[in-house]
């Protein structure tokens, strides 16, 4: 590989990022707004006046960032006293330096300058004393998850059946379980609420029978060499990188069960975001409240995989990682150099599985790749361990595809890259500590 391509970037006025930073970022932040602005009445009750002006500063420093980001002002260091604020600010220095003038919204790497977004909006909540754990997202992923109840019944009892029957030693196709499963989390990253700029997304289908309805939308299905290494590599640490709370964890920790209760894993180890992120990304908090609502429940599925999940993390059978890598500027090629401490945890796992849209975008360093590019060549040299990326598109990047495939799926729908209905399974089994 010679020079890399240019990083997406929002001076191309036809791409998904020029869409995502002129469109979907300033509604994000006006909802973010409207939705801090709606506590008002419940936080004066509970802080007084302290609490209520708390909550009028971030409604402030939300809508001056809104300006800045319309009107493509540089990008400013950040002033809160959160730990990677240092980390934050000289990358901003580092990416002055190397364009030689100050980044801004429309003229830098897009994937830079979205991750900064939400990092600003933090930056308005670290800046009050009553108010510092706020989640200005928490009231969407709430509503999300509750919206999709259906769904997530359907799911849990199927989970449930196939425990059982595991239990009891019945004779089942774990191959075919195994699939489906993989496949269930991977439609499930259809419902992320960024893409939808924070507006209802949320799973009303069946989701076994969208496995079967969308499998032709699968552009890469790694499936078969997956299972090969998995079952070869069996029972190890399995590690999910998660994505979108909602209805796509409750898939990603059936998935995760499956591989415990099938014995094809021995530990699954859950990496979640360190704050608030990309509208809907999960937190150890939505972690903690998805159980619990579980738990809450009158329905007898909800309850037998509350109680068995409440085990897993009780046996350490599952573990939850916090790190702020994921909340980072930097794309994934960069770890060893700038935290070796989570490359070193990363490359202790069987199977690394990388969930969604952002997590792929941060794997191929979000860059304008030939659609053909190998997958493990647009990885460039992050390999800590065998590696899977479970992803419905939403970005205008993708690698490993054959020769003419773009082409054949942009006849049949203009928008495949950006609209979440075609997806790619793309497994790359190198390792290089």
């Amino acid at each position: 590989m010679t020079s890399l391509p240019e990083p997406l970037s929002a001076r191309d006025t036809e791409s998904i990022a020029y869409h995502t930073i002129k469109d979907r970022l300033p509604v994000i932040l006006s909802k973010i707004a409207d939705t801090v602005y709606r506590l008002k009445n419940t936080i004066r009750e509970q802080h007084g006046e302290e609490g209520a002006k708390e909550l009028k500063d971030i409604v402030g420093g939300v809508s001056k960032l809104r300006n800045e980001l319309q009107t493509d002002k540089p990008i400013l260091p950040l002033e809160d006293d959160r730990a990677d604020v240092t980390t934050w600010n000289k990358y901003l220095e580092e990416q002055t330096s190397l364009i030689g003038y100050p980044p801004s919204w429309f003229k830098s790497a897009w994937l830079y300058v979205e991750c900064y977004m939400y990092r600003r909006v933090q930056e308005a909540v670290e800046k009050c004393k009553i108010l510092k754990s706020l989640d200005v997202f928490q009231e969407q992923k709430q509503k999300a998850f509750l919206n999709s109840q259906g769904a997530i019944l359907i799911l849990l009892n199927y989970s449930m059946k196939i425990v059982k029957d595991l239990e009891n030693e019945e004779e089942l196709d774990v191959e075919k379980l195994f699939q489906q499963f993989t496949q269930v989390a991977l439609w499930g990253n259809k419902c992320d609420l960024s893409i939808s700029a924070g507006f209802e997304n949320s799973q009303t289908g069946c989701p076994l029978d969208q496995v079967e309805t969308l499998k032709d939308h699968i552009l890469i299905n790694d499936l078969k060499p997956l299972w090969t290494y998995l079952r070869a590599s069996a029972p190890g640490r399995v590690d999910i990188i998660l994505d979108n709370a909602g209805f796509e964890l409750v898939t990603d920790l059936c998935l995760a069960e499956i591989l415990l209760s099938t014995k094809l894993a021995s530990s699954i180890h859950f990496h979640v975001k360190a704050l608030p992120w990309f509208v809907s990304d999960v937190t150890k908090e939505d972690f903690d409240w998805t159980l619990q609502t579980l738990g809450r429940s009158n329905s007898i599925a909800m309850n037998f995989i509350f109680q068995r999940w409440k085990g897993r993390l009780s046996n350490k059978s599952w573990n939850l990682q916090v790190h702020d890598y994921w909340t980072l500027p930097f794309d994934f090629s960069e770890m060893k150099m700038r935290c070796s401490d989570l490359h070193k945890e990363l490359s202790k796992s069987s199977l690394l599985f990388f969930k969604g849209d952002l997590n792929y975008r941060k794997l191929v360093g979000d860059r304008n790749w030939d659609t053909t590019t190998p997958f493990a060549e647009s990885l460039r040299g992050f390999h800590p361990a065998p590696l899977c990326t479970l992803r419905a598109l939403k970005a205008d990047v993708q690698t490993g595809l054959a020769e003419g495939q773009a082409k054949a799926v942009r006849e049949k729908d203009a928008e495949w890259m950006v609209n979440g209905n075609w997806a790619v399974i793309s497994f790359c089994d190198r390792t290089v500590q």
